[in-house]
């Protein structure tokens, strides 16, 4: 049964936070004082999910089920198997501060490790009894006279929840760009998130589309295998070391008797990344001193004749496109059998790629770092609103949701990792920690008051994504360069504008004069 009921008018409430309390506490006491439990489904066994999942598991509210269409837990850690994949965040900061890890083994986690910790929370948080794997959500549809979402999955059957939390996120989706002749090309093609692991590079000549985080990681691993490795690079990235290193046996100690001294070093890591985001900031002084320093550190090797300043410095400001991080990067592009080429790619032979100043490069294999389909937030996935509102269509290839996480004529619909939620200088499982405690909230308002339904309004939306796009104006990602913070109008769909304390700050309160609520 739906719950429902009644709320006083222009209220306004915090979120129910005791001073180092759990951000369930809300809805956990008001579960206790006898509301009615919400049926929640979460579609995405991500971090996003997860991190819901487990919060309501800790709030006491047992009534939600996690769908997965995959055969396990991890999104974009179990698709991102390429060799070299992993994070460049920080162990420490990169996973959640309420199931902390004290036993990271690096400085920055490799793919595994960051996959079995992911895959460790379920056990950890006794979540296998709400998990749905291989069950892959097709349709989300919203029912006015129930007040209640049905999900039907890709086999056909169907489950309805009061209340729905998306965790796709915008990394899902791996893009191939649609390149003349490949569909004829008589070697392998893979891309870098659907890695083909039973593929031998040995002595091959292979050819990598797109240059960009994924390419940085699993280059200098293909490049000890291959023949001959061209790498076909649109426009050219800045690339930092990585000051990474495996944590000394006294260090894993300390963290797990000590973890005083984790939690510290977390926030240590945490305010040391945040002071980066004055980079981002457009005519920012510190880009422009970044950029300096970083054109000055790469002219010997220009000054070598074996590479022009195109093919390694970049065009753009810092920060325009993801700084990315690998200490060897550019001893790879070094060895004599890597070259770098920076015409663009034309079409693809029978056994080589063609680039538009006519010159044919034999490949045998082909890997896309191409990335993904990042501003068409939830598809493939079809959601229905109030009186039949299609999301696909309501944003018409320009995807907002106020605070990132909901959109008017879509009541009780929350999205984790939303449009202009993504970071360039911080972790996004912070940013995932502020979504999940803001919808704990949403639902403890729901049970306090019953209502039936709770929707953003129109005016609270189009006033928000003002606000937003005005602040992204101010940024270097409005610079002309291209990257997938962006639509293809050049709108900024997928970053947030600001430090991530100011996120914080907006999502500790709920304004309930930018939300309609509806009793039964």
């Amino acid at each position: 049964m739906p719950f429902g009921g009644s709320v006083a008018a222009g209220e306004s409430i915090h979120r129910y936070h005791r001073r180092g309390g759990d951000p369930g506490d809300g809805l956990r006491d008001a579960l206790a004082d006898g509301a009615p439990s919400p049926e929640v489904a979460i579609i995405g066994g991500g971090a996003g999910g997860l991190a819901m999942a487990i919060q309501l598991q800790l709030a006491g509210c047992h009534t939600f089920t996690l769908f997965e269409k995959s055969d396990g837990v991890g999104g974009t850690w179990r698709d991102n198997s390429y060799p070299g994949s992993g994070c460049d965040v920080p162990s420490h900061l990169y996973s959640f501060s309420f199931a902390s890890k004290a036993d990271w083994t690096r400085k920055f986690p490799e793919q595994a490790e960051i996959l079995d910790y992911f895959e460790s929370l379920v056990p950890r948080f006794e979540l296998g009894p709400h998990l749905r794997l291989e069950t892959e959500i097709t349709e989300v549809t919203w029912s006015e006279e129930t007040g209640r979402w049905t999900l039907t999955t890709v086999q056909g059957s169907r489950h309805e929840a009061d209340v729905v939390v998306s965790g796709l996120g915008q990394l899902n989706r791996p893009y191939i760009p649609d390149i003349p002749g490949l569909s004829e090309f008589e070697g392998t093609t893979f891309h870098s998130a659907r890695w083909d692991h039973d593929h031998d590079l040995r002595g091959e000549r292979v050819g990598v589309i797109g240059i960009g985080a994924s390419a940085i990681q699993f280059v200098p691993r293909i490049a000890r295998e291959a023949r001959q490795l061209t790498l076909f690079q649109r426009s050219a990235n800045y690339v930092g070391p990585k000051r990474d290193r495996p944590f000394r046996r006294i260090e894993k100690l300390a963290f797990t008797h000590l973890p005083f001294l984790q939690r510290a070093y977390r926030q240590w890591i945490y305010w040391r990344y945040e002071a980066r985001f004055s980079l981002f900031k457009k005519n920012s002084r510190l880009g422009a001193y970044f950029q300096r320093m970083f054109t000055k550190l790469l002219q010997p090797m220009i000054e070598t004749g074996d590479f022009t300043s195109e093919a390694l410095v970049p065009d753009y400001p810092p920060g325009c496109r993801r700084i990315l991080t690998a200490s060897d990067w550019y001893p790879t592009l070094m060895q004599p059998h890597v070259s770098v080429v920076t015409e663009g790619v034309d079409k693809i032979g029978t056994r080589s790629i063609v680039t538009t100043d006519g010159v044919e490069h034999p490949v045998d294999t082909i890997i896309f770092g191409t990335g993904f389909a990042t501003t068409e937030f939830l598809a493939p996935m079809k959601v229905t609103g109030r009186r039949g509102a299609d999301l696909n269509e309501v944003w018409g290839g320009a995807a907002r949701a106020y605070l990132g996480l909901s959109i008017p004529q879509f009541p009780n619909f929350f999205m984790l990792y939303g449009p202009n939620t993504n970071l360039g200088h911080n972790s996004i499982l912070f940013m995932i920690e502020q979504q999940v405690a803001y919808t704990l909230s949403m639902l403890e308002l729901m049970a306090r008051r019953r209502l039936k339904a709770v929707d953003v309004t129109d005016v609270a939306m189009e006033r928000y994504d003002q606000e937003i796009q005005e602040l992204a104006g101010d940024t270097v990602w409005a610079e002309g360069c291209h990257s997938w913070y962006k639509n293809s109008e050049g709108r900024i769909t997928n970053n947030w504008v600001s430090y991530t304390v100011d996120y914080r700050k907006r999502l500790s309160k709920i304004d309930l004069h930018d939300w309609d609520l509806e009793p039964v």
